[in-house]
């Protein structure tokens, strides 16, 4: 990493894991950064490209992939794939009816003055309302879209001179970037967030790659955030439900590593 010029390219991994698979839908454990969909035609490897290799059997046997739950490139963990047009119709029917229930882990600076609390603040995208130099950032505001959020404090650490925080979260909407924005407009911003926590970081990372002044500010290389649960109540039949533990870039063992390394530089 450099302080001037160029920096690191931080590569995609795709090196998921299967939590579980039946004829219907598959289940994985994705990592970050790894982008679930391609956006525009890229060389660049996505989940969907390599979910299409893994089950070219299927596909070429009538198999039709469907992403029911997406990430984003730089939150890892549970993505519910269904397999052919019936599941998928069935997974869709049961997010609309709320018969699903996403839960998430996030890294945050500071310590929240109450273990539990609630963000209800309406969501849109920040270029509607005021100059944005990021085109998909969201903000608060009167005019946007409901959004709610339930955060609980499952761990309070200090590491260093600097408090963090784990919490657990369930997102009751599910706006784009909500549980990100939600967090940053607490007071709380997710660590490693490029945007939500200083977006002049997001700037000159696309700019100039990944720098040592990036490392000192930001401590990770993504935003911490992992969808670690992810349940379904079918209309008949028992609850689903699909864990992905904590990877090991989120624990706090590899965030005070971070914090000596440039705290020492």
């Amino acid at each position: 990493m450099t302080d001037e010029g160029k920096g690191e390219v931080i590569s995609n991994r795709t090196d998921f894991s299967i939590l579980a698979e039946t004829e219907d839908y598959i289940v994985v454990d994705k990592p970050a950064p790894l982008l679930v969909h391609p956006s525009k035609p890229s060389p660049i490897p996505t989940l969907w490209d390599e979910l299409r290799g893994l089950l070219a059997f299927d596909l070429a046997n009538g198999a039709k992939l469907s992403i029911i739950n997406r990430l984003d490139r730089e939150t890892s963990g549970v993505v519910l794939v269904a397999k052919h047009t019936e599941a998928a119709r069935d997974f869709s029917i049961a997010m609309q009816e709320q018969r699903t229930v996403k839960e998430y882990q996030a890294l945050v600076h500071g310590w929240p003055e109450e273990d539990a609390f609630t963000v209800d603040a309406p969501l849109c995208r920040r270029g509607e309302i005021e100059p944005s130099p990021i085109w998909l950032k969201r903000m608060v505001h009167p005019s946007g879209q409901p959004s709610i959020t339930y955060f609980q404090v499952s761990e309070r650490r200090r590491i260093g001179d600097r408090r963090f925080s784990l919490i657990d979260v369930r997102p009751v909407t599910g706006r784009m970037h909500q549980i990100r924005v939600h967090l940053s407009h607490a007071g709380h911003p997710i660590v490693g967030d490029k945007i939500y926590r200083d977006e002049s970081c997001y700037l000159r990372f696309i700019d100039q790659g990944w720098t040592r002044e990036l490392h000192k500010k930001l401590l990770l290389t993504r935003h911490a955030l992992h969808a670690s649960r992810l349940t379904v109540q079918p209309r008949d039949g028992d609850e689903l439900a699909w864990i992905a533990p904590l990877p090991s870039d989120l624990t706090w063992t590899h965030l005070a590593a971070q914090e000596a390394l440039v705290s020492h530089r």
